[in-house]
């Protein structure tokens, strides 16, 4: 795979994830099974630790859940972030993962690390806040730092105590699956059937649906059950272990898992592993997996988290499953880049529960690689590199013509080219393109970049199709059309009159949220703050932009040294400022708002915004967990010594690293005065 393959389908599968994420999380109508969501994980996993430069600002790993939203349910912050888990899917990834904790203890390489391992029920993540161990506050996990109040719904639920019993911490949340029994869901779906109703697609959803409900009589209705599986915010432990606080959970009056058991070694864990595999179907409840967790809450404690979860936990997924069907069409779309992108057709089919109808086929590569046709059979596998995936084309030798991809575009008839060293086939009509317009103004004012209330999709639609709307400017000329709208069916005084207050108030926009509007390539709502940040102002970034377009090497040094951000962005936002038309809409955009220069909200300490240097030996610990301890403290770890270098932590053996701190004046420390730094920090 070459490096801009590589960058195009992190891009594709940054999108698919995010899109996915939402309809899971927020919607609970997902469209895809858990398994085939891990497999597009793990793809992106497998390309970013192959290409570890392309890695995206907007990547996976780096995301929790989705945001709420829609439900008309009251949002709760999260006193301690919901985190999620990374994945293993062989036995040797789990031995993987329990290297990497010995390396990054700094234990060695024989060293005995006990785990516990427990069946992970495919539910809906709870947090469950008691104070003087009564039940004050129910909260879903959302994005992980914002979810969905569901305190009254949990109260019908019996595995749910309103009381622990015990001896029990001031605060204490817990944390755990909300889930439907297989026997309920039967039974809730003939129900449903019964009437003529919706049906579930599976008990997670079932379970989901029914909780997320702003009707607590509707919960009261659904047979919900629930586990424990770990905790939040407390003010103080009732065990040194993952196993003794879940015990004294299970004593307080809170379901566990009974496959919960402490294990010894790695291999232990897998023999677990193997035993519940075994027991799968004959489980009352839906798994997907096996969670192993540091067992020592000291180590939990060094290990930390990356982005989004933790370093001393990971989930064995189980594996994938296969039918076959027929691929019925090949519709192409055209996405808001322009992208067109092929969707196979199926005939529905079963796969381990989860009705599978669409397919992606990815580009033309792809469909000449699996050689298939409107009419082959075909098998599906809910896990693979891009999902739904066909794995195979059981009728690829009958003799019918191959499938012609498409050279022009479907939506508006111009060209359409795949650029050099790039396989996705794009339109060249831009912003004449009707796809592309829409879908850029739709996502101008989506929730997370403008976020313009009452200018949905079917709006903006109905005024490009009036020819009110060609782009983002026209957004703020509309209240010249006030008497127009107001002709229109549906509106009234009052909601042209919201609809364009609400436009005004976006009159100064935040620059990072007008910046990822725009809808750049490979700029995604972390690489935009970033860029924002770096620059100041969305006009520095413009012209920025313009001397990347000019071909000034010096641009791509800066933006190149931000953190985080690579080439890819680079070369992205030097071909958006090379189009003149994005240099009219650019212009025009900013003559009808002003966004104010960005305005740093972290709070300040003694190492926020600092650069520190490792170097030498470390003999109490990791280079990993130094580094952890640093970028804790609101510092940047760099792998190298510069005049921007703040601070040199010297161990034995440190060489040119340390000649050089010397040279410019840097001041240097031992392990022993870092040490006692991260204390009193």
């Amino acid at each position: 795979m070459t490096e801009a393959d590589a960058a195009n389908e992190l891009m594709r599968l940054a999108k698919q994830i995010a899109y996915h994420n939402k309809r899971y999380h927020a919607e609970d109508t997902p469209e895809i099974s858990d398994a085939e969501y891990d497999a597009l994980v793990r793809r992106n996993n497998e390309l970013e630790a192959a290409f570890p430069h392309l890695v995206r600002a907007d990547s996976p790993n780096k995301l929790v859940g989705a945001a709420v939203d829609g439900s008309g349910l009251k949002k709760i912050t999260h006193a301690k972030r919901m985190m999620s888990l990374d994945n293993a899917f062989e036995a040797q990834d789990v031995h993987d993962f329990v290297a990497r904790v010995r390396r990054f203890l700094n234990l060695g390489p024989d060293a005995d690390v006990a785990l516990t391992a427990e069946d992970k029920i495919d539910g809906l993540s709870l947090s469950l806040r008691y104070e003087k161990g009564h039940l004050i506050q129910a909260a879903t996990r959302g994005d992980g730092s914002v979810g969905e109040d569901v305190t009254a719904n949990v109260a019908y639920i019996p595995d749910i105590p309103q009381q622990l019993h015990g001896d029990v911490p001031d605060i204490f949340e817990i944390r755990g699956e909300v889930y439907m029994a297989k026997s309920d869901f039967a039974a809730i779906n003939e129900a449903q059937k019964a009437k003529d109703g919706k049906l579930f697609a599976n008990p997670r959803n079932a379970a989901a649906g029914s909780l997320r409900q702003k009707d607590a009589k509707v919960t009261a209705s659904r047979p919900l059950r629930f586990f424990a599986h770990g905790w939040g915010e407390v003010s103080g432990l009732p065990a040194e272990t993952q196993s003794g606080v879940m015990a004294a959970i299970a004593a307080w009056g809170v379901p566990v898992s009974p496959l919960l058991v402490r294990v010894p070694h790695s291999d232990d864990a897998l023999a677990h592993y193997a035993s519940i595999e075994r027991q799968r179907a004959d489980l009352p409840y839906d798994i997907d997996g096996v969670v192993y967790k540091v067992d020592r809450l000291e180590w939990q404690e060094r290990l930390g988290f990356v982005a989004k979860s933790p370093r001393w936990a990971i989930a064995h997924k189980f594996p994938a499953e296969q039918a076959e069907t027929t691929l019925e069409l090949i519709d192409i779309q055209v996405g808001r880049t322009g992208k067109l992108t092929p969707v196979g057709r199926l005939t529905p089919v079963t796969v381990g529960g989860v009705v599978v109808s669409n397919v992606t086929l990815h580009n033309r590569d792809e469909i000449a690689r699996l050689g298939v046709r409107p009419g082959d059979r075909i098998v599906v596998q809910r896990a693979g590199d891009v999902i739904p995936q066909i794995v195979e084309n059981l009728t690829r030798d009958a003799e019918r013509a191959p499938y012609t991809f498409p050279s022009q575009c479907p939506e508006c008839g111009s060209e359409a080219v795949a650029e050099e060293g790039e396989v996705d086939v794009r339109c060249t009509g831009g912003l004449i393109c009707p796809a592309q317009r829409v879908q850029r103004l739709i996502h101008f004012v989506s929730r997370g970049a403008l976020d313009i209330e009452g200018l949905g999709e079917k709006t903006i639609q109905e005024f490009f199709d009036l020819g009110w709307l060609e782009s983002p400017a026209d957004i703020f000329r509309l209240k010249a059309r006030r008497a127009d709208i107001l002709s229109r069916d549906g509106w009234q005084d009052k909601s042209v009159d919201n609809l364009l207050a609400a436009i005004e108030a976006k009159r100064a926009p935040d620059g990072a949220k007008l910046l990822f509007g725009l809808g750049i390539r490979h700029i995604g709502a972390v690489t935009a703050r970033d860029l924002f940040k770096a620059f100041g102002t969305v006009q520095e970034v413009g012209n920025v932009g313009l001397r990347l377009a000019q071909g000034d090497e010096a641009a791509v040094a800066d933006i190149t040294a931000i953190d985080g951000v690579g080439g890819a962005v680079a070369e992205a936002l030097g071909d958006f400022f090379h189009e003149p038309h994005n240099r009219s809409v650019w212009n025009d955009l900013l003559s009808e708002i002003a966004p104010p220069a960005y305005v740093s909200n972290v709070r300040e300490s003694a190492w926020t915004g600092k650069t520190i240097v490792f170097t030498g030996k470390l003999e109490t610990m990791s280079r990993d967990e130094a580094k952890a301890q640093a970028e804790a403290l609101g510092a940047k770890s760099a792998g190298s010594v510069s005049a921007k270098t703040d601070l040199v932590v010297a161990g034995p053996g440190a060489g040119s690293k340390l000649k050089q701190a010397t040279a410019l004046g840097i001041q240097v420390i031992d392990e022993a005065e870092w040490a006692r730094i991260v204390a009193e920090a």
